[in-house]
C-alpha cells in the first residue's frame, strides 16, 4: 500500500506542480483513482500528505483542492522564500556536484526552449522550473533545510509564475538561470545567493502586479 500512495502522491503532485491542476482546483477522490491508477486508500494519504506540505487544503463540505494563498499569506511565503532559497543557493554553491550542474544547464536548455514555443507550453516549463529550484535545495546537503523548503518553496510555484511574466520579464528569468549556473561553476556562495535573491523577488513583483490588476469579481481559478 505505501508504494501505491507514494506513486499517487507522486502524481498528483506534478499535475499540481505543473499548473495542470491550478490553485482552488477540487481534488475529487474518484477522479484521481483514475489518474493514479490506484485505490481510493492511497489517494486518501497522498491527499493528507500534500495538505501537510501546503499544496492542497482541505475543508468539510467542499472536499480537497489545490492551494489557493491568500495575498497576505503569499506575500509572507515569498518573503520566506527569498531568505530560504538564498541561503540554499549560497550553501549549494560549494557542495553542489558536476552531474548536477549538468542537469541544471539542461533543464535551463529545455525552459528555454519551451519559453520560446509559447503560452501552450507554460505547464511544461513550471514544472521543469521546479525541478530546476529543487535541485538546487537538495545540492545544500540539508535534510533540515529541505524539509522546511517544502513548505514555503513549492506553494508560490504553483502558481506559475512564468504564466505572469512579459516577455522580457520571461528573458530575465532564463537569464538568472544561468547565472546561477555559472555561480555555482565558480563554486562562489555570495553570487549564487544574490542571484537567487533578485530571482526571487522578481517573480513576487510579477505575481503582485497580476494581484492588482484583478478585478473585485475574479475568481481564484481566474488567476
Amino acid at each position: 500500500m505505501a508504494s501505491a500512495s507514494v506513486q499517487a502522491y507522486e502524481i498528483i503532485r506534478e499535475e499540481i506542480i505543473s499548473g495542470r491542476f491550478p490553485p482552488g482546483h477540487r481534488l475529487i477522490e474518484s477522479d484521481l483513482t483514475a489518474l493514479c491508477n490506484v485505490s481510493r486508500t492511497p489517494v486518501r494519504e497522498a491527499l493528507r500528505r500534500l495538505v501537510n506540505e501546503g499544496l492542497a487544503e482541505f475543508s468539510p463540505n467542499y472536499g480537497a483542492q489545490v492551494a489557493d494563498p491568500g495575498d497576505e499569506d503569499l506575500e509572507a511565503l515569498y518573503e520566506l522564500r527569498t531568505l530560504i532559497e538564498g541561503y540554499g543557493a549560497a550553501r549549494a554553491a560549494t557542495r553542489i556536484s558536476e552531474a548536477e550542474i549538468a542537469e541544471l544547464e539542461a533543464l535551463a536548455d529545455q525552459m528555454e526552449a519551451l519559453v520560446r514555443k509559447g503560452a501552450d507550453h507554460t505547464p511544461e516549463a513550471a514544472g521543469a522550473n521546479s525541478r530546476f529550484h529543487r535541485i538546487i535545495l537538495e545540492a545544500a546537503r540539508s535534510a533540515r533545510l529541505l524539509s522546511v523548503a517544502g513548505l514555503v518553496v513549492e506553494t508560490p510555484l504553483v502558481l506559475r509564475t512564468l504564466a505572469r511574466y512579459s516577455a522580457d520579464e520571461r528573458e530575465r528569468s532564463m537569464r538568472h538561470h544561468r547565472e546561477l549556473i555559472a555561480a555555482f561553476r565558480a563554486r562562489d556562495g555570495r553570487w549564487a545567493e544574490a542571484v537567487m535573491t533578485g530571482h526571487i523577488k522578481a517573480a513576487f513583483a510579477a505575481i503582485r502586479r497580476d494581484l492588482a490588476q484583478r478585478s473585485p469579481g475574479d475568481t481564484a481559478g481566474q488567476r
